[in-house]
């Protein structure tokens, strides 16, 4: 080779990598879709102190352009780059902070991030100027959607003293918050899942030693597991609206249940099977009703749980640890409606057995009626039969005697002509032969009708 070209099993490569005479290969249309998928929305690189505010603005399915063109407005506002168009999510710097929009299913994430907390080495409210003040008020007040979550974030530099216990309930507002040591030790976080009234929950983190990314990575994991959490529990309030009107079903079908044994007719089966099929139509509808809000529990959930297993938390001696928590307080909510969810496919799937075996019952009783009818037809058929063999034999006697009774007016007519024949010998002799005659031509004929091929 020559020039620097080297020879590959897809052609040959000039210096610069370029493929020299070989068809290029033809990508996938989502090739670089999905390749990029697993990069989307990385955690930003923060720097201790700073302050963040996150904003979960519950907006529905198909809202995501809405967020982008309110985005666009702001970056108008600004000068800085627009989005592009389709984006879901966008991270941009304004100068004094830095905003970060996550367009999610049925919600967007608004984050803010300013530098700073407080003096360093000291130890003051860090939540007496949030992040979430950089942003111009009209724009924040026309948000898409409404707000479910909002959360004040602190992290201060490993310069600044650990808060003692009567520092952390002022800045909490109670002793009522939790905290663990956090990635290795390298962090430790605060917060006590409440709205406070500025209306935003508060998380305190201490840098220990963390790098730029992990901080971000923390603070990402920590918003996420009270995002989740609440978008959890918006299945909570559904279930229990939803229980009142299982109540009345259960009853019903247990009563339907019973009578299915004492059923005396047709018709007292069809109108329990009207019943029944109401009741399978109310099922079906509070499951469809509830089938993507319990879905959606049950994922964030999860992602509440793999967010806290990220923390690797340690116990900080007298105070719950955020696993601990969730598992006495969210842990309960999510069963519950993951028991009204059994209870509805449990319910759903007795209908449908109680509908079978009614329906099995109204079809047997119909078959019954059904073999009746079918007796009773044969019965009129086989009466039809012995009637019919009993006219044909009328037929042939009527027909014999027409036929009998023209032999002898032939008969006669041929003794006037001069011919020496007796009507009366004649007629004699012609009776049993006609009547042969005619009675082999009623059964060929009734052959031919019942069998014509």
């Amino acid at each position: 080779m020559t020039g620097g070209a080297v020879q590959t099993s897809m052609g040959t490569l000039d210096r610069d990598g370029a493929v020299i005479g070989s068809r290029p290969l033809r990508d996938h249309p989502l090739r670089q879709t999905l390749t990029n998928e697993v990069h989307a929305r990385p955690p930003e690189a923060l720097t201790s102190p700073m302050r963040a505010t996150m904003l979960a603005m519950l907006s529905g399915e198909g809202a995501g352009e809405a967020d982008r063109r309110h985005l666009e407005a702001l970056c108008d506002w600004a000068g800085v780059v627009r989005p592009p168009q389709g984006a879901t999510h966008h991270s941009a710097s304004f100068g004094s902070f830095h905003l970060k929009w996550e367009r999610h299913t049925e919600f967007s994430a608004w984050t803010v991030f300013r530098p700073g907390a407080m003096p360093a080495g000291t130890l003051v409210d860090p939540f007496l100027d949030p992040a979430l003040a950089a942003l111009p008020r009209d724009w924040l007040a026309g948000l898409p959607g409404d707000l479910l979550v909002g959360i004040h974030v602190a992290v201060l530099d490993p310069e600044t003293p650990e808060p003692s216990a009567n520092m952390m309930a002022a800045m909490f507002g109670s002793e009522s918050y939790v905290g663990s040591r956090i990635a290795g030790r390298s962090a430790t976080a605060w917060t006590d899942f409440r709205i406070h009234g500025d209306g935003f929950s508060r998380m305190l983190i201490i840098d220990h030693s963390m790098t730029p990314r992990q901080t971000g990575r923390v603070v990402q994991r920590l918003m996420e597991i009270e995002t989740y959490r609440v978008l959890a529990l918006l299945a909570l309030p559904m279930a229990r609206g939803v229980l009142p009107r299982i109540n009345p079903i259960e009853a019903g079908l247990a009563d339907v249940t019973t009578r299915i044994a004492t059923l005396r007719g047709l018709q007292d089966e069809r109108d329990l099977l009207d019943r029944l099929t109401l009741l399978a139509a109310q099922t079906e509808q509070i499951a469809a009703e509830t089938a993507y809000r319990f879905g959606a529990a049950r994922a964030y959930y999860e992602l509440v749980e793999r967010r806290i297993e990220e923390l690797r938390e340690i116990r900080i001696e007298g105070l719950q640890t955020v696993q601990e928590f969730m598992d006495r307080r969210l842990t309960p909510a999510v069963r519950t409606c993951e028991a009204v969810e059994q209870r509805l496919n449990s319910l759903s799937q007795r209908v449908a057995r109680a509908s079978n075996l009614l329906r099995t019952r109204v079809e047997i009783a119909v078959e019954g009626q059904n073999a009746e009818l079918l007796q009773s037809m044969d019965r009129r058929a086989h009466l039809q039969l012995r009637m019919q063999e009993t006219v044909e034999g009328l037929s042939v006697v009527a027909i014999s005697y027409y036929l009998v009774g023209i032999v002898g007016y032939a008969a006669k007519g041929l003794k006037g002509f001069g011919f020496k024949i007796d009507p009366d010998m004649l007629v004699g002799v012609m009776i049993p032969i006609v009547i042969a005659f005619v009675w082999s031509g009623v059964r060929r004929i009734r052959k031919v009708l019942t069998n014509p091929h």
